[in-house]
């Protein structure tokens, strides 16, 4: 089988174009997987440039980390700390919140998806800023 660079390439540019982590096709007899490394997209979304209090609390929250109960993105996508603009969030450090309860909203495709807290506590860090996107599996808070 002669593997057609060509192809890859134009794989590679739609991972980079539309953000993407993988991407697949298939043919009749062939299958075409690329795919980037995703730990260092969360790297840098953890880094993107939110000013002074987010920038703090994602530095301080690998800290943190080892000290509590970690709530992650079940999807890639748009994460949102509330219903609607200029509504209540759903959560805020110090509050206490219950297993099942709405933490935040993370919009993938144009559907808006609420992420359930996964245990009872009080939030003890929120590690993602309001708007930011997220990768599957990264942080979003932590709970004492």
């Amino acid at each position: 089988m002669k593997i057609d660079k060509k192809i890859i390439k134009e794989l590679n540019e739609y991972l980079e174009e539309f953000n993407l982590t993988e991407i697949e096709i298939s043919d009749k007899d062939t299958k075409i997987k690329v795919s980037k490394n995703v730990g260092s997209n969360i790297n840098k979304s953890s880094t993107i440039s939110y000013n002074s209090p987010i920038e703090k609390s994602v530095s301080d929250s690998n800290q943190s980390i080892k000290n509590g109960i970690e709530v992650t993105s079940p999807i890639i996508g748009t994460a949102y700390h509330a219903p609607e603009p200029g509504a209540k969030k759903f959560v805020e450090k110090g509050k206490k919140i219950k297993k099942g309860d709405t933490i935040m909203i993370v919009e993938a495709m144009k559907t808006m998806n609420h992420v359930p807290s996964s245990s009872d506590g009080v939030v003890k860090e929120i590690c993602i800023g309001d708007g930011q996107p997220v990768e599957f599996g990264q942080t979003l808070i932590i709970l004492e």
